[in-house]
């Protein structure tokens, strides 16, 4: 009797011992299956597939490595990722050109960023996170040109300008410098234009146009100053597959690193070196 009353004891604790593992096991899928759908449907289930630029550009990512997490925006990538549940491993770096990541149609990846301004026509086709950064746009000469001292943007009326295609920088410089301006497809291009002397001057965001200069892109460079009244009006932001379900999270996560001053710190840590001391130029 005492045997048997025994053996009944030993059997029920073995069927809770299995039934709480069952739990146990069954919730780790659960817990992902939540996070999945709290995070979105991306490309690769339980991975974040980020695009940039190729080459992608310091002080943006150094040394055209965004996975090493270095660089203002591959830094901020991975405090994004971090913030909607993804480790470093999670994160797959893949790279396309400007123009097809703004244009409409299917994705293979979740978020693109390498310097997105937003514009009406940009919403169109594709979705945008927060803005994180609103820089102003400078103008690049060589030292031996005729411009060189330029204080001025009235004394820059007949120089040739060129100006990245499809950018806010050429919106900007048809805007306040002229309606002439000519095009380029990159900044790599256009950096070789005006080392070449092909135009006199290129317009490119403050901290670019640092960053050619120091990097010897335009050799014997110099940032002349920025242009007043180009402060981006909308601002730089990741961009998103219309209508993508990673939208929302990536939003949410955004907005809290606004408001905690992470991406405040991550300016100053990337971007403050290539900003400081450029001038403002007058009209």
């Amino acid at each position: 009797m005492i045997r048997s009353r025994v053996f009944r004891a030993v059997a029920a604790s073995l069927t809770i011992a299995a039934l709480s593992l069952t739990a146990a096991c069954g919730s780790a899928p659960a817990e992902k299956k939540a996070a999945a759908a709290e995070n979105g449907k991306t490309v690769t289930p339980g991975k974040l597939t980020i695009a940039t630029g190729l080459p992608a550009y310091t002080p943006w990512v150094m040394n055209n490595k965004p996975e090493s997490g270095e660089g203002f925006e591959a830094e901020l990538s991975y405090k994004l990722a971090a913030k909607m549940g993804y480790k470093k491993s999670d994160v797959k770096w893949v790279r396309t050109t400007f123009d097809s990541a703004i244009a409409p149609g299917a994705k293979d990846w979740d978020m693109n960023i390498q310097q997105f301004s937003i514009t009406p026509e940009r919403k169109k086709a594709v979705d945008f996170s927060p803005v994180y950064y609103r820089p102003y746009q400078a103008i690049v000469v060589r030292k031996d040109s005729k411009y060189a001292n330029a204080k001025s943007i009235s004394e820059l009326k007949d120089a040739q300008i060129g100006a990245m295609v499809g950018t806010i920088s050429y919106t900007l410089a048809v805007k306040t410098l002229k309606k002439d301006i000519k095009t380029y497809n990159d900044n790599a291009a256009l950096a070789q234009a005006v080392d070449s002397n092909q135009v006199d001057a290129m317009v490119v965001a403050v901290p670019i146009a640092s960053n050619i200069v120091n990097s010897g892109q335009v050799k014997n460079g110099k940032v002349l100053g920025a242009i007043p009244g180009t402060e981006d009006p909308e601002g730089m932001a990741i961009v998103l597959p219309k209508g993508s379900s990673v939208t929302a999270p990536l939003t949410k996560a955004m907005n809290e690193l606004l408001k905690d001053g992470t991406v405040k710190k991550l300016q100053d840590k990337w971007l403050s070196k290539y900003t400081t001391g450029v001038p403002m130029l007058k009209k």
